[in-house]
């Protein structure tokens, strides 16, 4: 998995790297800008579309003129508007790629000439220097860029935006931020939603050995890692081997929540599920999961499966019987939506819980079991404690999900879609989850793989039905997520 580092150790980074390849800062600085390109061309922007370059004064700046130089060169229609004053003392390699720059490049300096009405504006002002309070004329700056009528890319981080801490002032408002080696925490925050825009992480060659340098708890999850995570089951397995689980789930008009975590479960590769649901609504589920079979009552034998999920559309009322599944087993189990709700209510049910289970909240869940926080990092910090002192996994569920492990680090999700913003996609990730335990995953890795494929399998359906995609194309997407990682 990706590290995410603080700004001061990137710039560590880059010098360690520098030192490794034996090459100048100015060459890596092409690479860079050469690998933008890459992505840019592979994007299917029209080579018609007017580019604007907003490069400031710095190595931002500098990356920002090496790309406009080189999008030139390959025919794209491009202007540059410098972000610093005439007598401005510039970057050495900024200061390079200014002279590089063809003459045949209009440039103008930002606010003395009308930028373009649209096409591409190319954010290059500020990057990981940038810290404290923004001065009066970066702030103008930055409002001119925000009144741009076309598509906004920024290059590393959107201009003004923090790497590592909640913005408190005013940042470039990107459609694309193309973030370099690795995403910057900052990029990942729900309160950076309107800067940061669509997320797209770009390879500039840092290795393994060289992040070895750096500890870090906190990390980027992608599609490299997941094959590691995933067990492989040979030819002569049978449908035990793929797990026996029990799903408490569903009530009176709450029943799609019990067949949505079913169906899920069944096409993450579950062998077996069972539901205990109230005995009226056994038509439902037998109509619309034939293959799942039903318990009632509360004496049964939860000993006996090889994980359980708790808590779609279970109700409120549920805390005492709640109380008796999870002294009954000692295995982890899944809780979701009234589970964690009955949670609020009873804290004392927290003692209870099995070592390495897994809490699944959204933002108001998470509210209501920690209290209020002030922003993310907040959150963060409550869920990395309750993690640690509880034994438990926690997945803070959202664009870019949090994933909060026993062991203290904290994954974020690369995957996802915002058409996922609908009803049912958290019974679907229940369903997900407990199918990885039943299938014999460890805690962590079931987390780590149900979140990957939840959010791949959105990604796909989100492809095909845009805003129309509904719970139920996720779970049928599923299987396709893992031909997509190369496991069968």
């Amino acid at each position: 998995m990706q590290k995410i580092l603080s700004a001061l150790e990137i710039a560590n980074l880059d010098q360690i790297h520098l030192e490794k390849l034996e090459v100048s800062n100015h060459a890596f600085m092409e690479l860079v800008a050469q690998r933008f390109v890459n992505w840019y061309q592979a994007q299917g922007f029209l080579s018609t579309t007017s580019v604007v370059v907003c490069a400031g004064a710095g190595n931002n700046g500098g990356d920002g003129l090496a790309i406009a130089r080189i999008l030139f060169s390959l025919g794209y229609p491009v202007e540059v508007a410098t972000c610093f004053a005439p007598e401005a003392k510039l970057s050495p390699d900024c200061a390079q790629n200014l002279s590089l720059l063809p003459s045949q490049i209009q440039r103008y300096s930002l606010g003395t000439s009308f930028l373009p009405k649209e096409g591409i504006l190319i954010d290059a002002y500020l990057g990981l220097g940038c810290t404290g309070p923004l001065r009066e004329e970066a702030k103008e700056r930055i409002q001119i860029m925000n009144s741009f009528g076309g598509t906004i890319i920024s290059v590393d981080l959107p201009s003004g935006l923090p790497a590592d801490s909640i913005l408190s002032g005013v940042a470039v408002k990107a459609d694309l931020t193309v973030t370099l080696g690795f995403p910057k925490l900052s990029l990942l925050l729900p309160e950076h939603a309107e800067y940061t825009g669509e997320l797209a992480v770009l390879d500039i060659g840092f290795t393994e050995e060289e992040l070895e340098e750096f500890s870090a708890t906190t990390f980027y999850l992608e599609k490299k890692d997941l094959i590691p995570l995933h067990r492989r089951f040979h030819r002569f397995a049978h449908k035990g081997d793929f797990g026996k689980i029990l799903l408490v789930a569903g009530s009176k008009g709450k029943m799609g929540a019990a067949i949505l975590a079913s169906k899920a479960a069944f096409r993450t590769g579950s062998g077996l599920v069972t539901c205990l649901i109230p005995e009226e609504e056994r038509a439902a589920l037998a109509a619309a999961v034939p293959e799942a079979m039903c318990v009632f009552g509360e004496q049964q034998e939860f000993s006996a499966y090889d994980a359980i999920g708790i808590g779609p559309g279970l109700g409120l009322d549920q805390g005492e019987a709640m109380k008796k599944i999870l002294s009954a087993t000692r295995k982890p189990v899944v809780m979701d939506a009234d589970a964690l709700n009955c949670l609020a209510k009873d804290p004392s049910i927290w003692t209870l819980i099995p070592k390495g289970s897994i809490l699944t909240p959204h933002l108001k869940e998470f509210d209501r079991l920690f209290g209020v926080s002030q922003n993310h990092l907040e959150r963060m910090a409550k869920a990395k404690a309750c993690c640690l002192g509880y034994g438990l996994n926690l997945v803070l569920k959202g664009a870019n999900s949090l994933c909060s492990l026993s062991d203290g680090r904290q994954v974020f999700n690369s995957t996802g879609s915002k058409y996922m913003a609908t009803a049912g996609m958290g019974d679907a990730l229940t369903g997900i989850l407990t199918s990885y335990l039943g299938q014999g995953y460890s805690p962590e890795n079931a987390v780590l793989c149900g979140v990957f494929h939840h959010g791949l399998a959105g990604e796909l359906a989100g492809e095909k039905y845009l805003r129309g995609t509904m719970s139920h194309d996720l779970i049928e997407a599923i299987p396709e997520t893992y031909r997509l990682i190369g496991l069968d």
